[in-house]
């Protein structure tokens, strides 16, 4: 009938992880994006040392359209708009930053996007370790204890038998 029209070679669903180029940056942008803001920035502080760097893009605000699909797998419609700010820049050493954030702030942007230019260059070991583990483990805690209050609701339905009918 009127199926959604893919374009030739496009990807089944171009904004999961596994359609990007790269797939272990897009994983670690998703994290950073999704870092509690104040966390991001304890943790970049914590760093031995972090580069300086140039705006190739400062920070902006802006609106996206987010899509969902119907129980995960049916066809895409838009959900509505949400606001983002973004920001692109270059380390001292070359490295290019990128970052996508939920919500308006600027400070939040800038450290996602200088870290992920810092994982890209010989400290992204110190990066990994000292900021993206415990952004990860502090986000898989987060799930568990959401998962753990939706599971003490769960409510278990069964059926006796009366007899034969």
């Amino acid at each position: 009938m009127n199926e959604p029209v893919q374009p030739q070679g496009a990807p089944e669903n171009p904004s999961s992880a596994e359609a990007h180029p790269d797939p272990a940056r897009a994983a670690r942008m998703s994290v950073l994006a999704k870092a509690d803001p104040a966390a991001l920035a304890a943790a970049m502080e914590a760093l031995p040392s972090r580069p300086g760097f140039t705006w190739l893009r400062r920070p902006e605000r802006g609106a996206v359209m987010v899509r969902g699909r119907a129980g995960g797998t049916g066809a895409p419609f838009n959900l509505g708009e949400m606001t983002v700010t973004r920001c692109t820049l270059q380390t001292e050493d070359g490295a290019v930053g990128h970052a996508w954030v939920p919500g308006r702030d600027a400070t939040h942007a800038e450290a996602a996007a200088l870290a992920d230019a810092m994982a890209q260059t010989d400290a992204g070991p110190q990066v990994e370790a000292h900021v993206l583990a415990p952004l990860r483990e502090a986000a898989e805690a987060a799930a568990a204890a959401r998962a753990g209050k939706a599971d003490a609701t769960k409510v278990e339905f069964f059926t006796m038998v009366r007899g034969d009918d």
